[in-house]
């Protein structure tokens, strides 16, 4: 444990000095944060970063649901017989099915099966490659998930701590710890809903007042276009669209054949920038492409911070003209 304890000091530390500037001056260490340009990768999960349903990877089958399509099956039939829209109906299912198995739907029970969720190629070391190639080039990057899965079961995963902030499905607890009403039902309207939060810098779900506020795009803490999207699916779509209409950029993922065809439509549609197999390794596409995005990015926002700079010198000689009038 005190080996691992310190492995992980150490790599803090160096996740640290990504992010500072160490000068000596007269002597002196001097430890200065660096300017850095926010950038948001934003993730959907069930398809995206792990294939197939997180509740496929034990927590159906711990349920009697030996075959995951029964259970699905069940839903869909559930939402056609009372025109009920279908995540609200999974997770009315879910929790029915927990009580029914003869266990608690608690958060430490939803979370006990995300940690046996499985990923795609490269998945758990994409976030500490990518950090560190744009921390070598000025760029500051934050995870976040936006899913129509459990938040809970997301929390439990061994990738869990990566994001900045895991946007999801959720329960509301009686007192006794036992889920007892979805608290944040997210379809794809309420997708699109995150990424304007993410964009105005509001990490709270609850919030209903700022992000109606005007906000000046210029002082927004992550404009659209230093956003990346990662997606597998129709509920996807829109915020596919939002973010490249707006100047960032989309990738439509697949795992299969089924999804290739798809990402591949949603690709010819113009309705996304990329359509990339679901290999987040090292030397594959998805990770070539994102870096040469960082790139683009920085480059951009340096060439604007030196437009606005050539405007305001610009604008110093013009009012000092003024004045020796």
């Amino acid at each position: 444990n005190e080996d691992k304890n310190e492995k992980l000091r150490e790599k803090d530390i160096e996740k640290y000095l990504n992010y500072v500037s160490v000068e000596k001056a007269s002597g002196d260490i001097q430890i200065m944060a660096k300017k850095l340009t926010k950038v948001a990768l934003i993730y959907d999960f069930d398809g995206t970063l792990a294939p197939g349903n997180m509740q496929e990877f034990g927590l159906l089958q711990a349920l009697g649901y030996n075959n995951p399509d029964d259970f699905w099956n069940l839903c869909d039939q559930l939402a056609k017989n009372n025109d009920a829209g279908g995540i609200s109906v999974v997770m009315y299912a879910i929790q029915t099915a927990v009580q029914q198995a003869g266990y608690r739907c608690t958060r430490d029970f939803l979370r006990s099966y995300g940690k046996t969720v499985s990923f795609f190629p490269g998945v758990e070391q994409w976030f500490d490659q990518i950090n560190a190639y744009a921390a070598q080039i000025g760029i500051r990057v934050n995870h976040y998930i936006n899913s129509s899965g459990i938040k809970e079961m997301i929390e439990g995963c061994p990738i869990a701590h990566e994001f900045e902030r895991i946007y999801a499905c959720t329960y509301l607890y009686d007192g006794q710890g036992d889920a007892c009403w979805p608290s944040v039902v997210v379809d794809y309207t309420k997708k699109t809903q995150f990424l304007f939060k993410i964009n105005k810098g509001i990490r709270e779900v609850s919030d209903r007042v700022r992000i109606n506020e005007f906000v000046p795009t210029d002082q927004r803490p992550v404009p659209f276009e230093r956003m990346i999207y990662f997606g597998d699916g129709e509920t996807d779509v829109p915020c596919m669209r939002t973010i490249k209409s707006n100047g960032g950029h989309s990738f439509a993922v697949y795992g299969n054949d089924k999804k290739r065809i798809l990402a591949q439509q949603l690709l010819a549609e113009g309705r996304v920038n990329f359509a990339c197999a679901a290999d987040y390794t090292e030397n594959g596409e998805m990770m070539v492409i994102v870096k040469r995005i960082l790139d683009k990015i920085k480059a951009d926002y340096t060439l604007t911070q030196h437009e606005a700079e050539n405007r305001d010198t610009l604008n110093m000689f013009a009012a000092l003209g003024d004045s020796l009038e």
